[in-house]
């Protein structure tokens, strides 16, 4: 087995187990049944954000490569900018917290917890009784990687372990090299502005805010997770400060995006038309 198939196997089997587990803590079996027994009728709902989705995904895969030397040409040359606007802030993150429990601890949250996070949203509100939710939640996804991309191609930038290694050490490669197998296909070293780790982990936290009502035990567990991967983006010197910021800032963008595109009257008109429907073939059939 390749080193790229032997990550990707641990990811899969790792978030399969901790979605398995939350499903069954956080949404609860009555609701799973519930879910299971209308699943056609929940994925016809989602199928034109679904359809989005998967098409932003493959031009942002297929994209993201080619576009990197447009970028490196015309782009605005921002690591030099940013260096100067902060310095060595993630060098003294690294210094003054670094230890080889935190080193494990956000090597994992970076890769696996970040892999959970993004994924169990889609199954918990894929459970709920109206899909509005889930349709928020995908659109906000597509958006922060549309919006990435296109600030990825417009903006140059390496992160702080390329442009001070004497300050910065790699410190999730170092602790595990075998990860560089998996993120080497989907990143290169000069996306970093802003951090699409961070302002997808902030987008999951705030809709497990907006939604703590359904899901109360979820909000305990998104949110700290969420500011694990943003903590970790900068302890291991993949991302600067500036990178975080903008990335809360695309994340809060693409959230309240995603309610204003949304329309959650789309799921009444949905529900009343079914209730329409019903009555006249109860109509029809006390006639017979």
């Amino acid at each position: 087995m390749t080193p790229f198939l032997s990550v990707l196997t641990s990811v899969v089997a790792w978030v399969g187990v901790m979605l398995a587990v939350a499903s069954v803590a956080v949404i609860g079996p009555a609701r799973l049944r519930e879910t299971w027994s209308e699943l056609r009728d929940r994925i016809w709902d989602v199928r034109r954000v679904v359809a989005i989705l998967c098409v932003v995904l493959i031009a942002s895969g297929i994209g993201r490569p080619s576009l990197l030397g447009v970028s490196e040409l015309f782009g605005f040359q921002a690591t030099a900018f940013i260096y100067a606007l902060e310095g060595n802030f993630v060098a003294w993150v690294q210094e003054t917290f670094a230890s080889p429990a935190l080193t494990a601890y956000f090597s994992w949250v970076y890769v696996y917890g970040y892999a959970f996070l993004l994924s169990f949203p889609a199954v918990a509100y894929f459970a709920l009784p109206r899909t509005v939710t889930l349709r928020r939640v995908l659109v906000a996804y597509a958006l922060n990687y549309a919006i990435g991309l296109a600030l990825y191609t417009a903006v140059f930038a390496h992160g702080p372990r390329n442009r001070i290694p004497d300050l910065v050490t790699p410190l999730l490669f170092t602790n595990q090299p075998e990860v560089m197998a998996l993120t080497s296909e989907v990143n290169v070293a000069s996306n970093v502005f802003p951090s699409l780790h961070t302002s997808l982990a902030v987008t999951v936290g705030t809709f497990a805010v907006l939604t703590r009502e359904e899901y109360p035990r979820w909000t305990p567990v998104a949110v700290p997770l969420s500011l694990s991967v943003v903590a970790a983006t900068m302890y291991l010197g993949i991302h600067w400060l500036t990178d975080v910021v903008a990335g809360f800032a695309l994340a809060f963008g693409c959230v309240a995006l995603a309610y204003r595109f949304v329309d959650p009257r789309e799921d009444a008109v949905e529900a009343g038309d079914d209730a329409d429907e019903a009555r006249s073939e109860s109509g029809a059939g006390a006639g017979d």
